[in-house]
């Protein structure tokens, strides 16, 4: 006797397809399990931290806000970050902006989070450890960045918001760095 096997394929493929739908798409956003603890003594949020993937974060921190940005190690994507504290947790909104693209792909957002340590010895350097999520989920990829000494945050330094990102600005440097007030820049064509 001959069984088809053409039901049973398509009876496992329904099943796999609810159980993706159920695991994420469509689903509850993922949350991070992080329990708050005491910032290490001394230890505070604004600095400069360095991750190998993300570059480096200048994080500023104003009472239990934390807000800053990001830039590649490439220079060709950079993003700003937004959020509240509870002791040695960071819970935060972020969004990455690719330089030179347009449309659906020229950025992407999520949340996440960052948790502050100090590892065990003497001379050690301040880090945090967390994960972007995408979307709503605060889990997604994760991230090491290393507080980087006697570096000073300065998220201005980072994004769309130069005069030099975009037409005229500042050219005349000499004149600012000897004390002279700069030529405005001409209107375009």
């Amino acid at each position: 006797m001959m069984v088809s096997r053409r039901p049973l394929m398509f009876a496992l493929a329904g099943g796999l397809l609810s159980l993706a739908a159920c695991n994420g798409a469509g689903g509850a956003p993922k949350t991070a399990s992080v329990t708050p603890g005491d910032m290490p003594e001394g230890a505070d949020w604004t600095g400069k931290y360095f991750d190998q993937v993300y570059g480096y974060f200048h994080l500023i921190q104003e009472g239990k806000s934390v807000s800053g940005k990001w830039e590649r190690p490439q220079k060709d994507r950079w993003g700003d970050i937004h959020g509240e504290v509870t002791g040695n947790v960071f819970k935060f909104s972020w969004t990455e902006y690719t330089r030179g693209a347009v449309g659906q792909n020229a950025n992407r957002s999520g949340k996440g989070y960052f948790v502050y340590k100090r590892p065990a010895g003497e001379n050690v350097d301040d880090l945090v450890e967390g994960e972007l999520g995408r979307g709503q989920d605060e889990v997604g990829e994760k991230l090491t960045a290393v507080k980087q000494r006697n570096e000073k945050a300065d998220p201005d330094s980072i994004g769309g918001t130069q005069a030099t990102d975009f037409q005229g600005g500042d050219w005349d440097q000499p004149n600012k760095e000897e004390g002279k007030t700069p030529e405005q820049p001409a209107p375009p064509p």
